[in-house]
């Protein structure tokens, strides 16, 4: 399994912008299709975007397209998740994960998602 560790949540007020990391170590990482997850006080966790080994493909919530960018930077081990634009409702703890194995790497559940870091807190003030 990956080990993965997530930074750069912080404080900032709507319609402004972070940019989340997330850096991978112990595992091959361009091996991996990465995801971003996030979870609200009181709310399930929920799917954010994805993009896979090799960063040619993304797919995005339909509640942040537009407004997120998912990118990764293999020669860093380390997925990135821009986010403009934010609302008060993005406010959350952001995941990533990984995931890997056959198939389509267009996985939008938690089950396929095999690692995961320990979240970073984003608000976002009114």
């Amino acid at each position: 399994q990956v080990h993965l560790v997530e930074s750069g949540g912080g404080l900032v007020q709507a319609g402004g912008s972070l940019r989340l990391s997330c850096l991978a170590s112990g595992g091959t990482f361009n091996t991996y299709h990465m995801g971003w997850f996030r979870q609200a006080p009181g709310k399930e966790r929920e799917f954010v975007a994805t993009i896979n080994w090799s960063g040619g493909n993304t797919y995005y919530a339909d509640f942040v397209r537009g407004r997120f960018t998912i990118s990764r930077d293999n020669a860093k081990n380390t997925a990135i998740l821009q986010m403009n634009s934010l609302k008060p409702e993005d406010t959350a703890v952001y995941y990533c994960a990984a995931t890997s194995g056959g198939g389509s790497w267009l996985r939008t559940a938690e089950s396929y998602y095999g690692s995961w870091g320990q979240g970073t807190q984003v608000a976002v003030s009114s």
